[in-house]
């Protein structure tokens, strides 16, 4: 059965303080004796101050500091009788003594528990009393008629007796230790009870050895019995010196691993990285300051969050209270236990946000470069087309014109007026159709920059392809079906050059008859539809229709789109039935005039 040290400590100092009531109580009892006896009070109520715990208060030095003056008297009261009560006198000062310097320790060189200072005091004045006892405890082998010599009398015997066991009870060990069944304290344990009854076992053989005449055995029972005592003495010593030294293993260790604890805490709350520590069911048990301002949490999260996968880092998403996301490196690792079973995780987070910005700058710049390599690849790609363009188109116009105004001026007398007249026409077509390339590459470049702006205001459709006609060469197979109260929410310039560009297209790669129609959609739009009757517009133009230079069309289309879109409207391409093409124009309609 294991017994709690505290529990021994408790019951050692409830047995000192009866022992030191007792002997203070024998002493009372024989104050007027002429012997050293009035000095156990003083020594009774030092042991029963001694056998207090000590709070580590003023209260408690003051009751220490009242101990040892009681001690002291004691020892003073006992010694003034050493030449009438030899004995006693040094018993009791022995007592006195051992009280007063119960607590005074001489530390050994080799460690362990330190030499205290009253052991052999509480020794000597042990041997005295069980010398002057042993006679008693023999009583019935004494013969009829005599009295058992002693040293002191029998009372004074018990009391010092009881007094010497009270102060070795009075400082016990008082930890929470428990004591074992291996060792020197099991087998004290062990041989105690044996070890007290020895003294009795030896008086009853000696009775008997003595009534049935085999042999009288006082001295040598009386002696033996004295031995016994003394080594339950120093068994009782050794038994508290023992539980002392448990104690102080006991604190030592405690202290220890208190300072293990406290290590591994700071350790863990003073690492840079976030930490989380779960048991084996994935309940979080602690985490450290880092982790703590990572998440935005005062204290254990109440639910374990979402776990990385175990193994080697990688990207992870760690929630925080207010609901968002920090990017984190997360590793998870099992902790195993002596036999190699999991017996609780870690896992680890390294904030990762700035890497990730990091990371997502690099890549908005590398998008902002490719965007710049497009931009420059089409800005390329528009200096070819354009440069192909100037070269070819712009070149015929500029040198027929030049030829013409050449032969002109050669032959000019030489001429007819019919002739004259001809040459000069054609010149001024071609001029025409040279400043006409112009504009339009003008209006391309604003285009481009975006400085393009429509002030739109209802325009009716009619007047506009009414007034394109007029200035088209070749219109005359040209049919316009538009209401005239049909109008348009447009820049009135940027509708006159679609509708131009719409026919011109028509009238130089369709076929006529061409077919202009407008109508009122259910959307609060206006449709307007530029039809021929030609083949209608290869499939592999489609993609690239309204594109700068498109094969054989100049800017027309190319204008068309981003004037209209620049008006809030689409323009699309569709097949006509039974055959050509028609280009759909999509407007905001005016609202109707009351």
């Amino acid at each position: 059965m294991h017994i709690a040290a505290h529990d021994v400590g408790r019951l050692s100092r409830l047995a000192a303080g009866c022992a030191g009531a007792t002997a203070a109580v024998f002493g009372a009892l024989h104050t007027f004796d002429p012997g050293p006896a009035p000095a156990l009070i003083p020594a009774g109520v030092a042991l029963l101050l001694q056998a207090v715990p000590d709070p580590g208060d003023q209260a408690g030095r003051l009751r220490a500091g009242a101990a040892v003056l009681l001690a002291l008297a004691a020892t003073g009261a006992g010694a003034a009788h050493l030449g009438s009560h030899p004995a006693a006198a040094v018993a009791i000062a022995l007592s006195g003594l051992a009280l007063a310097c119960l607590d005074l320790r001489v530390p050994r060189r080799s460690g362990g528990i330190a030499f205290r200072v009253a052991d052999p005091l509480l020794l000597g004045a042990a041997i005295i009393a069980l010398v002057a006892l042993v006679p008693r405890l023999f009583d019935a082998v004494v013969s009829p008629g005599e009295e058992p010599e002693s040293v002191m009398p029998v009372y004074l015997a018990g009391a010092l007796l009881c007094l010497a066991t009270g102060t070795i009870l009075a400082r016990p060990e008082t930890g929470p230790a428990l004591l074992d069944e291996s060792g020197p304290r099991a087998a004290v344990r062990r041989l105690a009870p044996a070890l007290i009854a020895a003294p009795v076992v030896a008086a009853l053989v000696s009775a008997f050895a003595q009534q049935a005449g085999v042999s009288p055995a006082v001295a040598a029972v009386s002696t033996g019995v004295i031995l016994a005592a003394l080594a339950l003495l120093a068994l009782l010593g050794y038994l508290v010196r023992t539980l002392d030294n448990a104690d102080q293993r006991e604190k030592h260790l405690a202290a220890e691993l208190e300072e293990r604890q406290d290590f591994a805490q700071t350790l863990l709350q003073s690492m840079n990285e976030a930490v989380m520590v779960l048991d084996a069911n994935y309940r979080v048990i602690d985490v450290n300051r880092r982790w703590r301002e990572l998440t935005g949490h005062d204290g254990l999260p109440a639910e374990s969050p979402p776990l990385p996968p175990p193994g080697t880092g990688g990207d992870w998403l760690l929630p925080r209270a207010d609901g968002t996301d920090v990017p984190v490196l997360a590793t998870m690792a099992a902790i195993p236990d002596a036999a190699g079973a999991t017996r609780g995780y870690v896992a680890t987070y390294i904030d990762i946000a700035e890497r990730k910005q990091a990371e997502e700058a690099l890549t908005e710049h590398a998008a902002e470069l490719e965007r710049g390599n497009a931009e420059l690849a089409a800005a390329l790609a528009f200096k070819n087309d354009l440069t192909s363009m100037l070269t070819h188109d712009v070149a015929q116009p500029i040198s027929s014109i030049a030829s013409l105004a050449e032969l002109l001026c050669a032959d000019w007398a030489d001429l007819p007026e019919d002739i004259r007249l001809e040459l000069a026409t054609k010149i001024d077509k071609n001029t025409r159709r040279l400043i006409k390339m112009m504009n339009d590459l003008q209006l391309l470049f604003r285009l481009d920059t975006g400085t393009v702006t429509a002030r739109r205001v209802p325009v009716p459709l009619l007047e506009v392809v009414e007034a394109a006609c007029g200035t088209a060469i070749g219109t005359g197979d040209v049919e316009i079906a538009i209401d005239e109260e049909l109008a348009a929410l447009a820049d009135r310039g940027h509708l006159s050059v679609v509708v131009e560009n719409l026919l011109k297209n028509a009238l130089g790669h369709g076929a006529p008859p061409i077919h202009i129609r407008a109508e009122r959609g259910g959307d609060g739009t206006v449709r307007l539809a530029v039809q021929d009757s030609g083949a209608g517009i290869p499939a592999d133009l489609l993609p690239n229709l309204f594109g700068r230079f498109i094969r054989g069309s100049g800017l027309g289309l190319f204008i068309v789109r981003h004037l209209v879109e620049a008006n809030g409207g689409t323009v699309r391409y569709e097949p006509a039935e039974p055959r050509g093409a028609r280009l759909l124009v999509t407007l905001e309609a005016a609202p109707a005039s009351a």
